[in-house]
Parts: C-alpha cells; structure tokens; sequence
C-alpha cells in the first residue's frame, strides 16, 4: 500500500481549496485505488468526513512527524503555498513541514504549484535551500517556473503542468440546477454568476461590480446570482456588494460542497469571478468566464487559457466590465467549441501530477 501525506491550506472552508484537494485525491484514488491518504488539516473531522482520508492537526507535529516516518512521500500543495504577500508566517509553516520531511527522509513533491512572489532577502534565501532539496517540483503555469528560476531552484526534476482542479470529473448540473431554483432562479432567462472576495480593505471594485450587475439584468435580460467560494467571509462581502445594486440579485448563502459548487456553475451562462478556483470551476464545467485580477496567479491562469482580465481590484470600472461581458456574450457558443479541447489538454496536465507521484514512490 502507497501512504501519501499531503500538505495544503486545507480545512479551512475555502471551496477552491477544498476542490484541489478532492481533485487530488480522486485522481491519486484513479490511480490506485489502494492508496492511504494523510492530510495535514485545520479541521482534521471536517477533511475526513468531507474528503474521505485520514487528517492530522495542523500544528499536531508530533502527529504529523509520525505519519511523514510512514508516508512514502509528501505531497506539498497545491495552490499558492509558497508565497509571502497574502501572509509572511504561512510560507514558513509549509517550508517546516517540507524540511521535516527532509528530516525523516521522506521524498517531496511540490504538488502543482503557484510559485510566489516571495518577499525579502531571508526568505527568498530559505525558499530556496530547501526547495533545492525536494524531490520533484510541478508548478501550474510558466510565470512559477520563472519564479523558480529568479529563486535559484534548479535541482530537483521540474515541470509545468496544471493546477490540480482541471483533474476533477465534471458533474450532474441537477443538483445546481435545485439549488438555483430554491433561490428563485429558474426559468427560461440566462444566468450570470459573480464571486467576490475581500483584499486590503478595497471598496471601489464593490460598486463597480454592483453596477455592472445592474447593467448586465438589463441589458441581457439575466439573473445575478452571486456564488460564494470562502464560506462565510465571501456571503458577507456578497451581500455588501448586493446591497449597492438597484435591481433584484441573488446571494446563494449557504456552504456548498466541491460538486455542488461545480454544479452550480455548470447551470450559469458566464461567471464574472475574482476567485481563481471559481474561474476554474467555469472552466470544467464549459462556462465562459471573465476573471478580475487580485493576484498574479489569476493573470497567469488567464493568460494559460488564451483569455486576459477585465482589469484588477485597484482599477476595475463598471466600464472595463461591461466592455468584457459584451465580447464574451456574443462569443459564447464559440467558447464552448474551444474550451472543450483547451480543458481537456489540462486535464490531461493535471493528472500528469500525480503520476509524477508515483513515480517518487515507486523509485523510493
């Protein structure tokens, strides 16, 4: 039996988060359906009754050195793990967990990746001593691998494959589809799904998507539903930004599931979204989508899928918005074509990760 301990942003209520690590796992589990998964958790009850694994504390490391003597190799990712802009202290927290490993030599991978941007001459100095000592790197999208590069990592095996999400089966939209009429979202008029997030106190950006809100019902005859990806800060900043608009929107407020999520987006006809996941969630399920840029790892997901953002949260105008739904609303059906073709080649990038996976643990 293979023992994998994966190391991640996990338990914490973050549906993009969540899907990485279903998606890993449904692919390692495609893989051999043997497997034992370890997760290194903030909520271990939470990962194992959602995800189906063993989980450990985040901060059990006498729990997580015990699994990492067993495992056959650590799984570190994914997601934008390494990185210090949204917080300094996390980079160090998952550069111990690699160095333990290290430590009870137990192979690493960094798992897909988003590399950076990372910050200041000691941090930059310890990111690269010990991700020069891991295993195997895989990273989701080529603004990483120069990430990697400018770091001075260049030992370890590296690729450039896809963000774990593009692994994940798409799903029944049925049950998207009962959600959204539970919210009086049913009939014969298009659906546009927005998502939003905090970030540094911003307030423009809110009423610009409040009133490109407004704008789209009108002119294109939609409903609004907004869709929440960080369970429950995203339905509060939903609901702010509902209560700037004029017309009748919709706040799906309750938590949702990876499929759920995913089966929700299935049933709209374009997804305005900050969120990175939630973007890729339009992308799996044959959505078009129009991204506004927070953080580079949107940009470079964008720019992945030949597709660029509306604008970022310290520029974006109702404007820019309207300028990008009107191109993607008469494109639509050409996306669809496209798309189809485009996901599955990163789909295929996707699982290529964990093959990579076994690969370590077959040569360990």
């Amino acid at each position: 039996m293979s023992h994998v301990v994966i190391s991640g942003y996990y338990g914490s209520k973050n549906a993009g988060d969540e899907a990485m690590l279903a998606a890993m796992v449904e692919v390692l589990s495609d893989l051999n359906p043997k497997v034992h998964i370890t997760v290194i958790s903030a909520d271990p009850e939470d990962t194992k009754k959602r995800h189906g694994v063993e989980a450990i504390g985040w901060l059990d490391f006498c729990g997580i050195i015990g699994a990492l003597r067993q495992a056959d190799v650590l799984l570190s990712g994914g997601g934008s793990l390494l990185q210090n802009i949204t917080s300094r202290r996390s980079l160090y927290y998952y550069l111990v967990i690699i160095w333990l490993a290290q430590l009870c030599s137990t192979p690493v991978m960094l798992y897909a990746q988003g590399i950076g941007p990372i910050s200041g001459r000691i941090a930059r100095w310890v990111m690269r001593h010990i991700g020069n000592r891991v295993k195997m790197i895989t990273v989701r999208d080529r603004g990483s691998l120069q990430e990697l590069a400018e770091l001075g990592i260049n030992k370890p095996h590296i690729e450039a494959t896809a963000d774990p999400v593009h692994a994940i089966h798409r799903v029944d939209k049925n049950i998207g589809r009962s959600i959204l009429q539970r919210y009086g979202v049913a009939g014969a008029k298009p659906v546009v799904g927005i998502s939003v997030r905090e970030w540094c106190n911003l307030e423009p950006y809110k009423k610009a998507v409040a009133m490109a809100a407004d704008q789209i019902a009108q002119e294109f005859g939609a409903r609004i539903a907004f869709l929440p990806m960080q369970y429950p800060e995203d339905v509060k900043t939903a609901e702010t930004v509902a209560a700037m608009t004029q017309g009748d929107v919709v706040v799906l407020k309750e938590e949702y599931t990876t499929s759920e999520l995913l089966s929700i987006v299935g049933n709209m006809d374009l997804l305005l979204a900050i969120r990175l996941h939630a973007l890729i969630f339009a992308g799996v399920m044959g959505v078009p989508m129009i991204g506004i840029s927070y953080d580079p790892k949107v940009d470079r997901f964008l720019e992945s899928v030949g597709e660029k953002a509306a604008g970022n949260l310290q520029d974006i105008t109702s404007e820019k918005i309207l300028e990008k739904v009107r191109q993607k609303w008469q494109s639509r059906a050409e996306f669809s074509g496209a798309n189809e073709q485009l996901f599955a080649d990163l789909r295929e990038l996707a699982m290529h990760n964990a093959e990579l996976a076994y690969q370590i643990m077959e040569n360990k």
